[in-house]
């Protein structure tokens, strides 16, 4: 085995850039199909909407397809090519406070707007409500089930739809809808099977009656809330049940997971490369030797607890005034405020060691640079990862590119996290490389105390704010990546407030796109 550095750095940089190519040219060389944009007025929402031809010409029939909460109409376009592989056209928005379209984002607000591009394409001509069938995810799934019960359409296909009831143990603020009753005709409801209880119970609250023919439950197997998007049994029974619904010849035809695939390889690819990258950056050309730091991580033990009783604090708190209301996030503001809030708290016990930082005396050995050059060096190179990841993102699977809206809060939002960030990395201490692991493990673990203390602020002070809870997988995989660039970067620099900025910039750019605006 070659112990070189210099060959297992570019052994790593070939690896990254073969996965890079691969990614995009599995990207890319999805097949296309006649696809417009336009923005719908839909009663005012004006709702950036993807109308997808089917291949065949002359649509036999047509889907409106609703996203769920947090995404946006790119995650769903596995579905979008299924139904056009049928022949049928597909209409795909982006609803309020989602995407590109603009704010502001409620649940009532979403499930009018999407009422009200039902009706504009229907009195435009551009779909004939007897041979429509509304589909959804999530929160689409629900829109889809609420329009239908009150527009005429031909069927209905939910996919995990999101709760419409009250659900036994969950407080009713933390449900989206109320009051649904009975299942329009011609109602296909699934759920994954992985799926949060709380998803799956309600899915299967939608249950038809038994006797009730006209609609049908199906849990897909080894789905998970997310996958069973791209699942291709969800497919399959989705283009079985619009073949029977609309009359059509059966045709059954899968769209690719090249796509999917790309875009798996290209986010590899550009995670084997961020490391060579950021070292590259970030060292100091004139200082070998990498640098030592003479401090040591605080008490875990303690540290746990500290974290554990100030989020608690801050939630009660939370339930008469949220300090970063003024961001317009749904439900952003509450997560960024709990950062906020226990960021500073913990910095104020930790004062003593940050004022030791702050007269730069936390080095055994003084670095050959001033601590400001490491701040805007790992401010860039942040920068830098954000636009690429999110470029990949947006080319590949999800709108991920900020628009005008999401930007002007993007400073704000740094500013909020960042005094969280650099008590995390206070109590964490230096980055020794025998204890990557540990540290990691640690930083991964506060961070689920503060989740852990959201949810006890749903199911005790009935705040609602389940969103973060939703995202919780997204945040945990984002979480890995960001502490281990945040870990990069503090060896590398010595410096946790070169951390904590390098980590502030990109848990904001990732806030920006998963929270809708409001």
């Amino acid at each position: 085995m070659n112990n070189d550095p210099k060959a297992r750095n570019a052994l790593r940089g070939i690896v990254g850039v073969v996965l890079c190519a691969a990614g995009l040219w599995l990207s890319v060389s999805v097949r296309s199909r006649q696809q417009h944009t336009f923005r719908v007025d839909a009663g005012g929402c004006r709702l950036l909407t993807d109308i997808v031809e089917p291949i065949s010409g002359e649509p036999r029939g047509y889907v409106v397809l609703f996203h769920g909460v947090a995404a946006n109409k790119r995650i769903m376009s596995y579905l979008t090519e299924g139904f056009a592989e049928q022949g049928l056209r597909v209409f795909v928005p982006d609803l309020p406070g989602h995407g590109r379209t603009e704010g502001p984002f409620s649940f009532d607000r979403t499930e009018q707007c999407g009422e009200n591009l039902v009706r504009d394409l229907t009195s435009h001509g551009l779909l004939n409500p007897e041979r429509t069938i509304l589909a959804g995810h999530s929160m689409g799934g629900a829109i889809a089930l609420l329009v239908a019960s009150r527009q005429p359409v031909a069927g209905v296909i939910a996919l995990s739809p999101a709760p419409m009831n009250s659900i036994p143990g969950i407080p009713d603020e933390a449900i989206p809808y109320h009051g649904f009753g009975t299942l329009p005709p011609h109602s296909l409801i699934m759920f994954g099977r992985w799926e949060p209880s709380l998803l799956s119970n309600a899915a299967r609250a939608l249950a038809p009656a038994p006797g009730d023919a006209s609609n049908k439950f199906v849990p897909i197997s080894r789905a998970t809330h997310v996958s069973i998007l791209f699942d291709a049994q969800a497919m399959l029974t989705a283009q079985t049940w619009a073949t029977g619904i609309l009359q059509i010849e059966r045709q059954q035809i899968l769209p690719p997971h090249r796509g999917v695939i790309g875009f798996l390889l290209g986010l590899a690819g550009i995670v084997t490369l961020a490391g060579g990258f950021l070292r590259e950056i970030l060292q100091d050309k004139k200082q070998p030797v990498p640098l030592a730091e003479s401090v040591s991580a605080a008490p875990r033990l303690r540290t746990i607890v500290e974290f554990a009783v100030i989020g608690l604090a801050a939630v009660a708190l939370f339930h008469y005034w949220i300090p970063l209301r003024v961001l317009h996030l749904f439900e952003g503001d509450y997560f960024a405020s709990l950062l906020l809030v226990v960021g500073v708290v913990i910095l104020a016990l930790q004062w003593n060691f940050l004022r030791t930082f702050l007269r730069k005396n936390s080095n055994t050995s003084e670095s050959a640079r001033p601590h400001y050059r490491s701040l805007l060096l790992a401010g860039f190179a942040a920068l830098l990862l954000a636009v690429l990841f999110g470029a990949w993102i947006d080319l590949s699977f999800y709108e991920a590119w900020p628009t005008a809206a999401r930007l002007v809060r993007f400073i704000p939002f740094v500013l909020a996290v960042f005094p969280y960030l650099l008590a995390e990395e206070l109590v964490l201490g230096p980055a020794i490389p025998r204890k990557t692991f540990a540290r990691l493990l640690t930083s991964l673990f506060l961070r689920l105390v503060l989740l852990l203390v959201i949810v006890a602020g749903i199911l005790v002070l009935h705040s609602g704010e389940i969103l973060p809870v939703l995202l919780a997988t997204s945040f945990a995989l984002f979480s890995l990546g960001q502490a281990w660039g945040m870990l990069v970067v503090r060896r590398v620099t010595a410096s946790p407030a070169a951390a904590a900025l390098f980590g502030a910039i990109l848990l904001a750019g990732f806030c920006l796109v998963v929270f809708p605006t409001t």
